[in-house]
C-alpha cells in the first residue's frame, strides 16, 4: 500500500528537497504541495493524504493553527500531521503535540530517517525519539509560566502504567518498554492503549506533554535507559 504525503512549506527549495527524498522510496507518493497554511488546509481537505509534513512557520496559517484545525475536524481524522522545524529556534513544539501532531522532524533529517518517520506515523504511531523528547522538556523548563495539569489525574493509573507512561515520555518504543520491564511488546502495547483510554488523550504524543504537565517527567532528569526501571 502506497503512503500518500502532502508537503506544506513556504520555501520551494525545501519542498523540492523533501519530495526528492521521499519519492526515492517506492512505497511513498507525494500527492500535493502547499506554500502556505491556507492552501495546505484546502489541499488536505481535497486529497486526504495519509501524512502531512507541515512547516511550523508559514504565512496565512502557521503549522500550529493548521494542526489544530485538521485534528479538530472529524472528517480529517485519518490525516496525520508531522511538524517540520529547525527546532533550535522553535518555541511551539509543545503546543504542536497538544494540538494533535504525531511528531516532528528537523529539516536536516536524512532520507532514511524521513522515510522511516513517514512510515511510523502512517502506521498510527507517534514519532518521538528520546533525544527529541529531552530537548522538548528542556525547552519547556525554560518557560516562565508553564501550564500544569493536576498530578491527581495520574491516580487513574496503576503503578505499572505510570512506569510505562514515564518510558513513553522518554521516547521508548513498545519493544524497548517491553525489554526494560520484562514484558512482551504486545503487553507493552496493551498498557499504552489502556493509559491513553484512561487519561482520555489522543495518542502517545499527547502522553508526553501530559507527563511533563503533571510532573511525572522532571526537566533535567534525563531519559532513563532501558532496564533502569524497577520491576
Amino acid at each position: 500500500m502506497t503512503i500518500r504525503v502532502l508537503l506544506a512549506d513556504d520555501q520551494q527549495l525545501v519542498r523540492t528537497g523533501l519530495r526528492g527524498l521521499l519519492e526515492r522510496d517506492p512505497g511513498i507518493q507525494v500527492v500535493a504541495e502547499a506554500e502556505d497554511g491556507r492552501e495546505a488546509l484546502r489541499l488536505i481537505s481535497e486529497v486526504r493524504p495519509d501524512v502531512a509534513l507541515v512547516d511550523i512557520r508559514m504565512p496565512e496559517l502557521d503549522g500550529l493553527a493548521l494542526t489544530r484545525q485538521v485534528t479538530g475536524d472529524p472528517d480529517l481524522a485519518d490525516v496525520r500531521i508531522v511538524v517540520l522545524t529547525t527546532f533550535e529556534t522553535d518555541q511551539y513544539i509543545f503546543e504542536a503535540l497538544k494540538a494533535g501532531a504525531k511528531g516532528f522532524l528537523t529539516k536536516t533529517v536524512s532520507r532514511e530517517e524521513l522515510c522511516r518517520a513517514v512510515r511510523v506515523v502512517a502506521a498510527g504511531e507517534a514519532l518521538l525519539s528520546p533525544s527529541v523528547t529531552e530537548r522538548v522538556i528542556a525547552e519547556l523548563s525554560r518557560r516562565p509560566d508553564p501550564v500544569r495539569s493536576s498530578p491527581e489525574r495520574l491516580s487513574l493509573l496503576t503503578a505499572r502504567e505510570r512506569e510505562v507512561m514515564g518510558m513513553i515520555a522518554a521516547g521508548r518504543s513498545n519493544s524497548e518498554i517491553g525489554e526494560a520491564l520484562r514484558m512482551s511488546p504486545l503487553t507493552a502495547k496493551t498498557h499504552v492503549s489502556r493509559i491513553i483510554t484512561k487519561l482520555r488523550v489522543r495518542d502517545r504524543a499527547q502522553l508526553v506533554t501530559l507527563a511533563y504537565e503533571t510532573g511525572l517527567v522532571q526537566p533535567g532528569a534525563g531519559v532513563p535507559p532501558p532496564g533502569s526501571s524497577s520491576r
